[in-house]
């Protein structure tokens, strides 16, 4: 059992629209017990649009557990049992008004992993499209272009604090430079 812990008793304290909170019982590699809070959460993706000009664009929105505007990466959350790659794309439609060619996955995030089951995936593309953006009803955010090098010093200092965000850009970043973007 090394470097695992067994799950002995799970118990669900809340269910929501977004997240299902839980209170687990486990067993310990050394055989004791322990409590573990997860939250779990259907995921996440995001994308890392790219203009000709190598502009990145970015949404402006106001998040509420902060109570602060953040910078981020196009995203969304996953309904349940829905392709990631198509959330990624209808998200980046929803959210910039544009469409893209040339995906490519960037991989998996873990943003929390100490209590959340949350997976994130990404995905970085090239714009080829500009359309009207379909926001959701309680959904408020402006598109922003940031030239791709302007937005890897906002990421170094720390304008940027969004995780999905810092990684993406960064990984895109490093994929044009390498020719691959």
């Amino acid at each position: 059992m090394k470097l695992f812990e067994k799950t002995l008793q799970s118990e669900t304290k809340f269910e929501g629209r977004i997240i299902t909170v839980k209170l687990d019982d486990v067993e310990l590699e050394n055989g004791t017990r322990a409590k573990r809070e997860i939250v779990c959460h259907n995921g996440g993706v995001c994308v890392a649009a790219l203009t000709a000009q190598d502009e990145i664009l970015l949404v402006r929105q106001f998040r509420y557990p902060y109570k602060e505007v953040l910078l981020e990466l196009p995203a969304g959350k996953l309904e349940k049992g829905e392709d990631p790659f198509e959330a990624a794309k209808r998200e980046q439609l929803e959210e910039t008004g544009t469409m893209g060619r040339e995906y490519i996955a960037l991989g998996n995030l873990y943003p929390t992993p100490g209590y959340c089951g949350e997976i994130i995936r990404m995905w970085a593309c090239r714009v080829t499209e500009n359309r009207e953006q379909h926001l959701d009803e309680d959904e408020f955010l402006e598109v922003e272009r940031i030239p791709l090098k302007k937005a890897v010093e906002m990421v170094l200092n720390n304008e940027i604090p969004d995780s999905k965000t810092q990684v993406g850009i960064l990984k895109a970043a490093v994929l044009v430079e390498k020719g691959l973007l």
